[in-house]
């Protein structure tokens, strides 16, 4: 009985890891793209964000968005983590979900916070989700297929282990990186000012295009199956890093323009 017990519980963990996977940067990956954003606001845009988070830092409430999401209540964001497109899609062009997705959801909490009248305590919430989304949006995956839900049921293993190829590009990745958001961070690529203006320029749209450009790469990156290791990371951590920075990045020019 014991041994059966035994095996029905890996087995649970390892369907468990290849299919239900996390489908958003995972803590690590968000709040070192709130940490660089810090570092690109202005004064006044400082001022007032740390007055609407009473002191929190941008990294410390990066992560709400997926925290609220084991609360029925806020079902409805839940689409708006993420565009579905065809690879070969612009977003323009895109078949839209009705219930929302990255796009209208950052356009929600950018016309929320704008609007004087709003209420303490949707400024609170709509700027949290602000600051969770535009880390999203740099999460290659978060604008992939709809049949195979981002990557979330395109099984791989890491190190041996089933995963997918949604959960590599959110953790697994940055895990085995094994190092802090602060020292993700910290060490971020130091840009001219022309670099900074060039990743600044353009709107959401453009910015869901450009990942997406990413996207349609990293499905041909992998084949069903596949142990990937040591040469993924080698090949790819590189990008998990631009993307973490263009992400702290954009989020500071949207925060400035609106708090500025």
């Amino acid at each position: 009985m014991k041994i059966k017990l035994f095996l029905l519980i890996s087995f649970f963990f390892t369907v468990n890891s290849s299919t239900d996977e996390a489908v958003f940067w995972g803590q690590t990956g968000h709040r070192a793209t709130g940490k660089i954003a810090e570092s690109y606001l202005t004064r006044k845009a400082k001022r007032k964000i740390d007055k609407i988070l009473k002191g929190q830092s941008l990294a410390f409430v990066s992560t709400y968005g997926d925290e609220i999401k084991s609360d029925k209540k806020y079902n409805e964001f839940y689409s708006w983590h993420y565009v579905n497109m065809k690879l070969d899609e612009k977003y323009a062009d895109a078949e839209k979900n009705p219930k929302g997705d990255l796009v209208t959801g950052i356009q929600k909490c950018i016309e929320v916070l704008k609007n004087k009248n709003s209420s303490e305590e949707d400024r609170v919430f709509y700027l949290k989700m602000l600051i969770h989304f535009v880390g999203d949006l740099h999460q290659p995956m978060h604008i992939g297929q709809k049949e195979d839900k981002g990557g979330n049921t395109i099984q791989v293993q890491w190190f041996g282990r089933g995963t997918n190829l949604h959960s590599v590009w959110d953790t697994k990745m940055i895990e085995e990186w094994n190092m802090s958001y602060l020292e993700l961070a910290d060490n971020a690529e130091k840009l001219s000012k022309k670099q900074i203006e060039a990743i600044e320029k353009g709107t959401v749209v453009d910015w869901i295009d450009e990942v997406h450009e990413l996207t349609n790469k990293l499905y041909s990156s992998v084949k069903v199956g596949e142990n990937l290791k040591y040469r993924y990371s080698y090949e790819h951590f590189g990008t998990v890093r631009t993307q973490l920075q263009r992400g702290g990045i954009r989020l500071a020019k949207i925060l400035n323009d609106i708090f500025d």
